[in-house]
């Protein structure tokens, strides 16, 4: 890598501050690989809107000055204008350092053969500053994983929680919205959505490496009524939004859902109060990973991390080189 390397980030909000932030703070980190980031620009949509950056943050709305960036954080959400942005960038075969599970879940065929050749770093995708991919793509590549199932939504598990102390659906969702947890659309959340783009991310990580979004079947929380918590209360269980991806015969299956879990189930332990992923495999036995999976400065801690990598020239997450099903 070059004495300098010269960055550029999409997206100027909660996240991208708390980057710029930990890039100062690690330093000393960085200068002893040998290397410094030169910030050459942050995009945003609204140049005037307040920012939590360091002053002198070279904030604006061209984009031109990506053309001179050696690597590009993107953190701008959405799934075709991030992906316009950076493919040029890709082609010219510079990294990209990704936190957008909807565009690495929804446009794979475009994006597929530059996360194979490690381009693509996306730790902060799925489980922000959780660690669960970069075990998923290297260690436990020894073992065959054979179900997974994880808690991956922050404000769905924030809702089931009021509701589970007496609290409505509408209740909890206000209070989410309030919060600034929820959207004021939180179909996303709610609906499973963003629980299905981070399963089909693991998906590809254990099972299949052509998985695609569209086969994962997603109901959400927006249907639960009190009286379901208080029925699965009652019989000593509870509610969780539930991603799920499992083998069935010589396939895969993968599924969001409401599910009843017993109390003492890994996924409803203090630990998931959060995010949490449980998995077994052949060989590793069972795992279970819980931490936060959401807000600023968790999901930026992944994102450094993976600018680290890139610095030592440690490749992205590569998913699967075939569907496991060949090796069984």
């Amino acid at each position: 890598m070059p004495n300098t390397l010269h960055l550029g980030m999409l997206g100027g909000g909660t996240v991208g501050a708390g980057v710029l932030r930990l890039l100062r703070e690690r330093e000393n980190r960085l200068a002893a690989l040998g290397t410094r980031f030169h910030l050459r620009g942050v995009l945003v949509r609204d140049v005037v809107k307040p920012r939590d950056v360091p002053e002198g943050t070279p904030i604006t709305t061209n984009p031109e000055f990506l053309r001179d960036c050696d690597v590009i954080v993107e953190l701008m959400g959405g799934v075709d204008r991030p992906l316009e942005l950076i493919l040029p960038h890709l082609q010219a075969g510079k990294p990209v350092v990704t936190a957008n599970k909807a565009m690495l879940a929804e446009r794979w065929e475009v994006l597929r053969s530059f996360v194979e050749a490690g381009l693509v770093h996306y730790e902060a995708s799925v489980m922000a500053g959780t660690p669960v991919l970069t075990p998923l793509a290297t260690v436990l590549r020894g073992s065959r994983v054979t179900h997974l199932q994880a808690i991956l939504n922050g404000t769905c598990n924030f809702i089931l929680s009021r509701m589970e102390e007496g609290g409505s659906y509408e209740d909890a969702l206000k209070e989410a919205q309030r919060l600034g947890y929820a959207e004021e659309d939180p179909t996303l959340d709610v609906g499973g959505f963003d629980a299905a783009h981070k399963l089909t991310v693991l998906a590809r990580l254990v099972g299949d490496p052509g998985f695609r979004f569209e086969d994962v079947s997603v109901t959400g929380i927006d249907t639960l009524t009190l009286d379901d918590v208080r029925t699965a209360a009652a019989k000593g269980e509870r509610i969780k939004l539930v991603g799920e991806f499992v083998r069935k015969g010589e396939t895969w299956s993968a599924a969001v859902a409401p599910r009843r879990l017993p109390a003492d189930h890994p996924l409803c332990s203090a630990g998931a109060s959060r995010n949490a992923l449980w998995l077994s495999g052949e060989g590793c036995g069972e795992l279970f990973f819980s931490g936060g999976g959401a807000g600023g400065l968790v999901t930026a801690s992944a994102v450094v991390g993976d600018l680290f990598s890139v610095v030592s020239n440690v490749p992205g997450q590569r998913p699967l080189p075939r569907p496991s099903a060949a090796e069984w």
